[in-house]
């Protein structure tokens, strides 16, 4: 039997008829269902990853991710060590507050997260990281920038790792203790490289595809989910991924659907096309939306800037900025994804090979 391939979009679009725990994604872009013996194996894999890369049952675990990765970390994290708490991927100082109330030694959250912590912890608050005395950092939920694990192992005085997390599920599936190295799977056949063009296994050298085989799931079956995650597989073992494709643009740690941005706009009357601008020139990604329109007297209406803006803010809990092209054009053109970090890499995957 032939197993069937499924993308983000083509998981929540079946999202209606999934049973059971149902892990969303915040816009409903993907839908995964989890039954009881799926959340077990789930939540096992993370605490692997987790014991992995040091954690044990000594430390004290405070993990600042969005739902729904964020229950699934906290709960394995309380199999495998002496305590865990979720405090959400927002507020700085309140996370130095839980880190240093809860006397933590380990910290689980997004690269950019981190490193905008740090940032943070030198200029505005004064403080010296060190002083939190962590042990462990794992990183997961985007991509990171190069030399991010390196400098933040020296910023922390803290053994610093990456797991690669399901962009389902949001649970731990492999992890790596070095930025050089290739990932190292929790479970054999649990991942594996796809061609970006064909629903088979990747075979030459170049970019292939992440996909997920999550084999014997209770309602996937043999299912084999396309990540949207691109990585280059030219050094042998399975390298993490450096880019996205697809119709979804990851965000600070948010999967943002390109078609739904694309079906909004299309509702207001009056856009001809538009641009989105993705980039991390600090320490957090960025988004701006540039809208073209087609004729030249909605160029400088305040009313129609504010209904991209309204349109936008029931799309995503990404703050995405507006900018409005001074020229009208008058003929619609597709939208445009400008990624200025390098990350993603297009839309139609087949363009690529």
């Amino acid at each position: 039997m032939t197993a069937r391939w499924l993308t983000r979009g083509e998981l929540g679009a079946a999202g209606g008829a999934a049973t059971g725990l149902l892990l969303v994604a915040p816009d409903l872009s993907s839908v995964f269902p989890l039954g009881p013996a799926d959340r077990t194996a789930c939540v096992r894999m993370t605490g692997e990853v987790l014991q992995a890369t040091g954690v044990g049952a000594a430390d004290r675990v405070v993990v600042a991710l969005a739902e729904p990765a964020a229950t699934l970390w906290t709960s394995a994290a309380a199999d495998v060590a002496a305590a865990a708490a979720s405090v959400g991927p927002r507020g700085r100082m309140r996370l130095h507050h839980a880190l240093t109330t809860l006397r933590a030694t380990t910290l689980v959250a997004t690269p950019t997260g981190v490193m905008d912590f740090l940032a943070r912890l030198h200029l505005e608050f004064l403080l010296d990281p060190l002083d939190l005395g962590l042990r462990h950092i794992v990183l997961t939920g985007e991509i990171a920038s190069r030399h991010t694990i390196r400098q933040l192992a020296g910023e922390f005085g803290a053994a610093v790792s990456e797991a690669y997390s399901s962009p389902f599920s949001g649970g731990a599936l492999a992890w790596r203790t070095a930025e050089e190295d290739p990932l190292t799977p929790v479970a054999d056949g649990v991942l594996g490289l796809a061609s970006l063009d064909k629903d088979v296994p990747y075979a030459d050298g170049g970019l292939a595809e992440m996909v997920i085989m999550p084999l014997g799931h209770s309602t996937l079956g043999d299912t084999v989910l396309r990540t949207g995650h691109v990585a280059r597989a030219e050094n042998g073992g399975l390298p993490a991924p450096e880019h996205t494709v697809g119709e979804h643009v990851l965000v600070r740690g948010v999967w943002v659907a390109l078609p739904r941005l694309e079906k909004a706009l299309s509702k207001i009357d009056g856009v001809s096309g538009w641009e989105l601008t993705v980039s991390r020139a600090g320490t957090l990604d960025s988004a701006v939306l540039t809208v073209t329109f087609g004729r030249q007297s909605l160029v400088a209406n305040p009313m129609w800037k504010a209904r991209i803006r309204e349109a936008l803010r029931a799309l995503t809990p990404v703050t995405i900025g507006v900018e409005i092209a001074p020229e009208a054009a008058e003929a619609a053109r597709p939208g445009l994804v400008n990624d200025l970090r390098g990350q993603h890499l297009g839309r139609d995957r087949a363009l690529l090979t």
